[in-house]
């Protein structure tokens, strides 16, 4: 695991993990329900693209991604009392490789890390009774993120309203799943190096040429499916 020492959501941030896999979408790859997802070939190309312009795609943000940068310092500062704990901001995850990468909010000590979430009320709620698909919804995440920081054990989900009780749940390392999220995502990484020799290749980027002859898309991605339905 390599840390990169950046703040998030600024642009040195933004342009460390564009044109990677990560976490907050190996939801795209794999479903909650350990298939294969599909909206992986538009992630795929979602990449390349980003990889071709030398750029992340500009995204709109919503105002929920604005009340949740402006409420984490006071999620952090609850939980850190709350729990009797310190904690380490990060920039952003990767593995060894630099293939994939994930942001989690905080380490937690030494064996886990903290994401916090500022969602919408009703979704809130749903924390709060620990009811709904609020928690499944995060799981391919969270589980993405363990997958990255192989050293942590567990993440501690904080939803956080600042009207509204806060709700935390601890998640565990699932080794099950993340027995199928693993092949799928290198499965999804290969299948992106193969795509990106091809632009090479066809002096789309001033890179020197790998690889002439490289299947397409499509016949990669059915690759994948097939790989991942194995397990």
């Amino acid at each position: 695991m390599i840390i990169h020492n950046c703040i998030q959501g600024t642009s040195e941030w933004l342009e460390i993990r564009a044109g990677i896999p990560t976490a907050s979408a190996f939801d795209m790859i794999l479903t909650p329900g350990g298939k294969p997802s599909k909206s992986a070939e538009r992630y795929l190309y979602t990449l390349l693209a980003e990889r071709l312009m030398g750029h992340p795609i500009t995204e709109h943000v919503s105002m929920w991604m604005r009340r949740g940068s402006e409420e984490e310092r006071n999620a952090v500062a609850f939980y850190e009392l709350q729990c009797d704990q310190d904690t380490t901001p990060i920039g952003f995850l990767t593995n060894d490789d630099g293939t994939i990468g994930a942001s989690p909010d905080r380490f937690v000590g030494e064996h886990g890390m903290l994401e916090i979430k500022v969602p919408s009320e009703y979704i809130h709620l749903e924390y709060l009774m620990q009811t709904g698909s609020a928690y499944e919804n995060y799981k391919v995440q969270v589980q993405g993120q363990l997958l990255v920081a192989e050293d942590r054990q567990w993440t501690d989900v904080l939803s956080w309203h600042p009207e509204l009780p806060p709700a935390l749940i601890r998640i565990e390392r699932d080794e099950k799943f993340l027995a199928l999220l693993r092949p799928a995502v290198e499965a999804f990484s290969r299948v992106l190096e193969e795509q990106w020799r091809l632009c090479v290749s066809r002096g789309w980027v001033s890179e020197k040429p790998q690889e002439s002859h490289v299947k397409t898309a499509s016949d990669l991605m059915k690759e994948v499916l097939i790989e991942v339905s194995k397990k």
